[in-house]
């Protein structure tokens, strides 16, 4: 099973969130939380307020590398997936190349898929299901039911720094480092209908689309800020219902601040318009 599209049913229609859900995901870049370092006990000026400017600052940067690591778990049934791309956060436009996890003799089942974000909608590539190989797939992310903060197998990195901007309850919890750069470890919640309602204009559909979908607003995580206040890692834990409940662990990991990143939208007769299997 892979990434399905998904039409918004009426009301918080979590269940409908991601069908890919369990097709997509892969051990997440030394995951969630950490301890911050040892005796570092200082307090942070307004923990909450460094934290929601986290995507303006990201703006203001540029654009950036980045890795991203799923885990999906429900039932007792574990499946993770991981990307690498760039995104360039004044376009607001960015690629990763989404790994799915290999099969239980540990073969890979499928091609590694493409996908292009850009404002309210997802490009993807060697989706299968019956897609031709040389044919994109467009998927409007302001009607999945998640905003496609899961159901691409990776939350788009621009839309995982905006969903910061509900973070409320914060704590500062130490410095540690992040692939050895020193930083400042946060911790809080983060309401999605608070972080659509103050989100830039090119990811505001798409949260407010979450903020409808998802069965709970409040969305624990762990971010990561360095000395210029520019996201290192954040981690988003996601809980939604769909024929039983499922927990997200979302991880973004940004690196290679400056790098240019360069995307490339297919041609209108290079997207697939056909019946998408199940």
């Amino acid at each position: 099973m892979v990434v399905h599209q998904h039409r918004r049913r009426p009301g918080r229609a979590g269940r409908t969130a991601c069908a890919v859900g369990l097709a997509l995901a892969v051990a997440a870049l030394s995951g969630c939380g950490g301890d911050a370092a040892a005796g570092d006990d200082r307090p942070a000026d307004d923990p909450a307020a460094a934290v929601r400017a986290a995507a303006d600052t990201l703006a203001k940067t540029g654009s950036a590398r980045a890795r991203t690591a799923m885990e999906m778990a429900t039932g007792g049934t574990r499946v993770t997936i991981r990307g690498e791309g760039g995104v360039d956060f004044k376009s607001r436009m960015g690629q990763l190349l989404v790994m799915l996890p290999d099969d239980a003799k540990g073969k890979a089942e499928h091609r590694p898929i493409t996908e292009l974000l850009v404002p309210g909608a997802l490009y993807m590539k060697n989706r299968g299901a019956g897609v031709p190989d040389d044919k994109w797939v467009r998927v409007d992310t302001t009607a999945l039911a998640d905003g496609n903060l899961v159901t691409g197998g990776a939350t788009d990195p621009m839309a995982a720094a905006e969903l910061l901007r509900g973070a409320q309850d914060v704590t500062y919890v130490g410095e540690t480092e992040v692939a050895g750069t020193k930083v400042r470890h946060y911790r809080g919640t983060t309401d999605i209908a608070r972080a659509a309602a103050a989100a830039s204009p090119a990811v505001k559909g798409s949260l407010e689309a979450a903020a409808k979908g998802f069965s709970k607003d409040a969305v624990p995580f762990d971010a990561y800020l360095d000395a210029e206040g520019r996201l290192r890692k954040v981690c988003h834990r996601f809980t939604y219902v769909n024929n039983g409940v499922i927990d997200v662990s979302s991880t973004t990991l940004l690196y290679g601040f400056g790098t240019p990143v360069t995307v490339v939208l297919p041609a209108e007769g290079d997207i697939y318009a056909g019946k998408i299997a199940d």
